[in-house]
């Protein structure tokens, strides 16, 4: 059983669904420019359509009234805002998050907007992007003029969604935008997303916005096996993938095995910035990870092992909802007065079932999956653990970054060619379980 007033929500990214690419004086994005380049994506897709959310806000947010959530989270795209990441804004990228906000109000859905959801303007990136300090203060200033609109209005407020994704996959690895393969060199880029959440938290607040969070990847990390090296490995990686990004935030501090690693990009006084009062702390989680030593030769000392025993998604992540109870509740033995309420800001699954020749989207397997993480989320509350809200990734089918179209995370299916949606039986089912809760806000 959840607690009355759990929210119950769904999340979005805006260059998934948005479409509408160069519309209304919208720049290029990374991931843009990313998604343009042969190679990169799996079937060869962009976003610049998308699910066209651009042109079709009241049909979505309707299905949203539908499903009887509380909260909607999304994020708006900077370069809407500012085209090329500097200077004054976009009359008409605010007008549309201004329009999407009313609406979203007027339907019974309180906004939780991400300012940074990895589409960074292009113009920024030639200047070095995230691996240059300058992009902070363009950061900060984007948040003054988001603020500035929209703080009477909106109940959360995501600074950056998971700058460990966006710095390891991005900058470090190349499987995401940027495109960089820099291996440890990308840690000044996650350096410098940590100190953006706080400028952009300190400007936030500033413009009067009340309840400002986080949106950080977690995963449980378990070695692969019970060798010292293995346990050894597990440990660093889950110091880099997880301390990294929460203990700066929580703590002001990084992990101390890392430290070394950041001391030529850190200043005397980042680590205060980016330790800025938390109204919430926003874990999204989908699956551990499980860690072993690697080879030598290799040019990274962690070998990623499989999950075994247990079922995989279509995105090959293994099925473990106990492992969020345990991200949850020891999460809450380490941290304890140092940890805000929590609320799950994604969590969900990537299941491919169209609409049989009933029009019926059968994906019981989604269905299966979300019983059990909101019944693993049950389990961490009753063990204490403060967990005010959980919000669905995806509220409907969308470009799934270097994926593309390939994988399907909603609880509506979109018909990427006639862009029609059909809701999935997850729909129907979200919709049921929070007409059952009590005095659900």
């Amino acid at each position: 059983m959840l607690p009355p007033g759990f929210r119950f929500g769904t999340s979005t990214a805006s260059y998934q669904i948005e479409g509408a690419a160069a519309e209304d004086g919208r720049g290029p994005s990374i991931w843009d420019t990313f998604s343009a380049e042969p190679g990169r994506i799996v079937d060869g897709s962009t976003g610049e359509v998308a699910c066209d959310h651009y042109h079709r806000v009241e049909e979505d947010v309707a299905l949203m009234q539908e499903l009887g959530t509380g909260g909607y989270r999304f994020s708006i795209a900077w370069p809407r805002i500012q085209p090329t990441g500097r200077g004054p804004a976009n009359e008409k990228g605010l007008a549309f998050y201004d329009r999407l906000i009313d609406t979203l109000l007027a339907h019974g859905q309180q906004p939780m907007v991400t300012l940074y959801h990895w589409d960074l303007p292009q113009a920024l990136e030639d200047d070095g992007g995230w691996l240059n300090r300058d992009t902070v203060e363009r950061f900060a200033d984007y948040a003054e003029i988001v603020g500035e609109k929209f703080a009477d209005r909106v109940e959360h407020w995501v600074p950056v969604n998971e700058p460990n994704v966006a710095s390891i996959l991005g900058y470090g690895l190349g499987t995401h935008a940027p495109g960089k393969k820099l291996l440890f060199d990308c840690l000044p880029a996650a350096h410098h997303l940590l100190l953006g959440h706080g400028r952009a938290a300190i400007e936030l607040r500033r413009a009067g916005a009340t309840s400002i969070g986080c949106a950080n990847n977690h995963s449980p990390i378990w070695p692969a096996s019970d060798d010292d090296a293995d346990v050894g490995m597990s440990k660093i990686f889950d110091a880099l993938w997880n301390g990294t990004f929460l203990e700066p935030m929580l703590l002001g501090r990084y992990p101390a095995d890392l430290m070394p690693l950041f001391e030529d990009v850190m200043r005397d006084g980042d680590l205060a910035t980016i330790r800025q009062p938390l109204d919430f702390y926003g874990v999204n989680y989908y699956s551990p990870l499980r860690v072993a030593a690697a080879d030598e030769d290799s040019d990274i000392p962690f070998d990623f092992r499989e999950v075994v025993g247990y079922p995989t998604t279509e995105s090959g992540w293994p099925v473990v909802p106990d492992a969020l109870r345990e991200w949850l509740v020891t999460f809450r033995a380490r941290f304890r007065a140092a940890l805000p309420p929590i609320y799950i800001t994604e969590s969900g699954c990537s299941y491919d079932v169209a609409p049989d020749e009933h029009g019926v989207v059968d994906d019981q397997v989604r269905i299966d999956y979300l019983r059990a993480h909101v019944g693993a989320v049950s389990e961490a509350i009753t063990r204490g653990v403060d967990v005010r809200g959980y919000y669905c990734w995806s509220l409907m089918d969308n470009f799934e970054w270097a994926e593309g179209y390939t994988q399907r995370y909603g609880l509506v299916h979109v018909d990427y060619e006639t862009l029609e949606r059909t809701r999935k039986n997850s729909f129907h089912w979200y919709a049921d379980l929070l007409a059952a809760q009590p005095q659900h806000l």
